[in-house]
């Protein structure tokens, strides 16, 4: 019975184990943050970099704080009531003389209990009035914030997952290459060993094999690094497989020339405008609450309490209460205030720095957009050139190879044919992602928000 007893409590301890177990691998088989390996696109990469980045979490909490702030301020307008308990006891009242008669005020070792209520309703507050319709404007500028941050999101994730496609094209390009190099060796020594060839072609294409594996090897370190950089922007943790089954190859035929030019309202979308705009919208609104310090404000209180005085024991509960109420309507005109005018001063000056500051970057922001445009399309230009190239110098390869095979040809020339065909492919895929990376910074620059969601 014990043995039976002993096996029912473990086995349900173990069906327990294997429920958690299952539990745990449902839910994380529903974050893709914390699987274990991801087939991943660049739309995924965005998706799940906007889902799980800290980064854009703090944005979103800015915009919370903002809109707590907004009901804070409309909340001024709301009557307040207080509430007041005070109890004091006499151990020595004040005396006066008055036409040689002594006055006390009160008797000596009495008590004093009182309990109030105060309402208080502002009738007119003009600061309010501006303070809400200035957080109001505080909310869009954190809202324009976290559109930013965002915008940058999606620009970092981009570059980086085009930087992962290119170093992984480069560590293909060098694999590629490295069992070209290694084949060609072993035709050498063949010959070599037969006494067709000297031994400083041997050397020569050692020297290749061994020069293409470690420009292989530190292709790979790269590779590496560019991944981890991916997954840092996504928010995901190190340990999980990225598995990218793209190259930058394959946007060669999906590369568009850019407008001709970049209009002044292509510029209206960049965040950087769009803050400035929001913030000297918020000195506005801030001139027009200073002007409120010119303004009189009114208020109404009602208080009403209870009051008993000169009790002579400490019981407050035997006490005679007399109630009295006070109806109050007060109006408080500001007549002169230095500093009023000095703060409107300030203001007035921090407009003309922002508008400064909002030409300037304008001006910036329009020869950034250029900049990236131009090299779009002179890297349009390059892009055909580059991919023909490649093809002459995978070519060459091929019939340095067939030359030196035949005796015809030097290892100098199939070395340099191999080390040609390197640098065309490497140029070519190099060429692809500049173009990318610089179309990725124009919609930055100009703040097309396609993954955005309208958010």
């Amino acid at each position: 019975m014990n043995i039976v007893k002993n096996f029912g409590k473990k086995g349900m301890m173990c069906l327990g184990w294997l429920l958690m177990g299952v539990l745990n691998a449902g839910a994380q088989s529903s974050n893709p943050a914390a699987v274990g390996s991801m087939k991943l696109t660049l739309d995924k990469a965005i998706e799940i970099a906007l889902a799980e980045n800290p980064v854009i979490r703090v944005a979103d909490k800015d915009v919370e704080l903002k809109k707590v702030a907004d009901k804070e301020a409309w909340q001024a307008l709301l009557p307040t009531l207080d509430g007041s308990l005070a109890f004091s006891h006499a151990i020595k009242v004040a005396q006066m003389k008055i036409g040689g008669q002594t006055v006390k005020f009160g008797q000596d070792g009495s008590s004093t209990a009182t309990g109030a209520l105060a309402l208080n309703v502002p009738v007119f507050a003009p600061a309010v009035y501006q303070n809400m319709k200035l957080t109001k404007e505080d909310i869009q500028l954190a809202q324009e914030k976290a559109r930013g941050t965002r915008l940058d999101l999606v620009n970092q994730v981009t570059k980086a997952y085009y930087g992962a496609l290119l170093s992984q094209d480069s560590y293909e390009v060098m694999r590629r290459n490295y069992k070209v190099a290694k084949q060609n060796f072993d035709v050498v020594n063949s010959k070599y060993e037969v006494g067709a060839v000297s031994e400083y072609d041997k050397i020569s294409a050692d020297v290749q094999v061994r020069s293409v594996n470690s420009a292989m090897v530190s292709a790979e370190t790269g590779r590496n690094l560019a991944l981890l950089k991916l997954k840092v922007l996504m928010g995901v943790t190190a340990n999980v497989d990225i598995l990218i089954d793209d190259s930058l190859s394959a946007y060669q035929e999906k590369l568009l020339l850019p407008d001709a030019e970049i209009r002044e309202n292509d510029l209206e979308g960049n965040s950087s405008l769009r803050q400035l705009a929001h913030n000297m919208t918020l000195l506005e609104r801030t001139r027009k609450l200073l002007h409120t310090n010119f303004m009189p404000t009114v208020a109404l209180s009602l208080t009403g309490q209870y009051q008993s005085v000169s009790n002579p024991d400490w019981n407050i509960f035997r006490y005679q209460y007399s109630p009295s109420a006070t109806l109050a309507l007060s109006v408080n005109i500001p007549i002169f205030h230095a500093d009023n005018w000095t703060k409107l001063k300030s203001n007035k000056i921090m407009m003309a720095q922002l508008e400064d500051t909002r030409v300037n970057t304008r001006r910036q922001v329009s020869m950034q957009a250029e900049s990236y445009r131009q090299n779009m399309a002179s890297t349009i230009a390059q892009v055909s050139s580059n991919a023909e190239a490649v093809r002459q110098a995978m070519k060459a390869v091929q019939i340095s190879g067939k030359r030196y095979e035949i005796g015809r040809g030097t290892i100098l020339e199939l070395n340099q044919s191999e080390n040609a065909e390197i640098q065309a492919e490497l140029t070519f895929v190099q060429s692809i992602y500049d173009y990318l990376t610089n179309k990725a910074d124009l919609d930055y620059t100009l703040g097309r928000d396609t993954y955005l969601n309208g958010k």
